[in-house]
């Protein structure tokens, strides 16, 4: 007779839930491999850098075309090889790209970033592109770029960087020879013996010439209509000028024409007869300076004559930008004013990522127009340093001659 006891009771019970945990375990994993059946992996996305390319359908010297990208769009990347990648379009379009025509997702979150950090920058001035030409992350020729801006496309300039020039092969200019420590800059005098004649004195050595300073060039921090922003050769850009007031350049470069007051002239062919009247900052042609302008002039419309004439002329000095344009309140109306930054005292801040050379503390200082006169206004009316970095220095090194009285 078989007899129940509590060991024969659970052992049974033992085994039966030993296989329901290992039930349970069987059914999460297969749970867990189906579900990942509907789950799409997870790959890089990379941007095309070029201006338009062709995929490819195999990384071989005979291939077909699968399909044409342009600069900007997003591609995922299925696979690597050797300088290729295997991506897919949002079209789902799957070929070979050659990696050297896309940027990776770090560098184009720089480029959101950048954008970012300067949506809210004051434009300085704006200016059309030569050009097709694309947007680099920091100043220099061989910086990350991506975005490719059309030629003839409005730009905003934000800010000036000077940066030194590298030429073709990436050397940068070498350093002057350095002589040995403790080389004497001339032979130790001989004392004649007696009776001797005094040896001739040797010829002075030649003193090594002063290295000359490295070819700077600058850059421009720009934003386009779309809201791209990056920085381009200043070169390759042309500020927009009024054509009736570009002649007056004098063979300076005006960086930036803001309007002041319009004018209402009879015999004017502009529309409704009004002219208008510009403020100027003016600046050498010449890369790398300290300031972003030494000049400034006031052009307005004389309607006795029909033309335009100086009003107002400072120079020189060392601006920095933004110029501030504006109409003001005055007894009886309103008054055009401007006003521009200047440096209070000697000290510069150079950013080592930019090249952005700005003044440790600034002063501004402001000007108001009244019909054709200008006059200083504003809480600092202290005297404006009236030099000009670098002048003074004979090229020859030597000494200037006085002119007669």
């Amino acid at each position: 007779m078989f007899t129940l006891t509590p060991n024969s009771i659970a052992a049974p019970v033992g085994r039966q839930s030993a296989c329901a945990a290992l039930w349970l375990a069987l059914c999460l994993l297969a749970l867990a491999t189906g579900c990942g059946r509907f789950h799409h992996l997870r790959h890089e996305t990379v941007y095309v850098s070029a201006r338009q390319i062709f995929l490819h359908d195999r990384v071989a010297a005979i291939s077909n075309r699968v399909a044409e990208v342009a600069n900007g769009q997003p591609l995922e990347v299925l696979d690597h090889s050797r300088r290729f990648l295997r991506v897919r379009t949002q079209k789902n379009e799957v070929g070979w790209i050659e990696e050297r025509a896309v940027i990776d997702g770090k560098t184009f979150a720089a480029f959101d970033q950048l954008a970012k950090l300067h949506r809210q920058d004051p434009v300085v001035a704006s200016a059309t592109l030569r050009d097709d030409i694309y947007l680099h992350l920091l100043p220099g020729r061989e910086t990350d770029r991506f975005y490719l801006l059309a030629g003839n496309s409005k730009v905003q300039l934000l800010a000036r960087a000077s940066v030194q020039k590298v030429p073709p092969g990436g050397a940068l200019t070498p350093k002057p020879p350095i002589t040995a420590p403790g080389t004497p800059p001339h032979p130790a005098p001989v004392t004649p013996k007696s009776g001797q004649k005094p040896a001739a004195r040797p010829a002075p050595l030649a003193t090594q010439p002063e290295a000359e300073p490295p070819a700077m060039e600058d850059w421009w921090l720009v934003r386009d209509a779309q809201g791209h922003t990056g920085w381009l050769l200043s070169g390759r850009v042309d500020v927009d000028v009024p054509d009736e007031i570009a002649t007056y350049a004098e063979g300076q470069r005006i960086v930036g024409a803001y309007l002041l007051a319009k004018v209402t002239d009879p015999e004017a062919t502009t529309p409704d007869h009004q002219v208008p009247e510009y403020v100027t900052v003016l600046s050498p042609n010449k890369a790398g300076l300290p300031f972003d302008f030494d000049q400034v002039r006031v052009f307005t419309w004389t309607v006795r004559h029909h033309r335009y004439e100086t009003a107002f002329r400072l120079h020189p000095i060392e601006g920095y930008l933004p110029v501030h344009a504006s109409n003001q309140p005055v007894p009886g109306g309103s008054a055009p004013v401007f006003s521009f930054q200047i440096a209070n005292g000697p000290g510069l801040v150079a950013d080592p990522a930019t090249g952005i050379t700005r003044p440790a503390s600034t002063r501004t200082i402001s000007y108001e127009m009244d019909d054709t006169r200008v006059k200083r206004i504003g809480p600092d009316l202290a005297p404006i340093p009236m030099n000009h970095t670098g002048e003074g220095k004979p090229k020859s090194g030597k000494p200037a001659k006085k002119k007669r009285p």
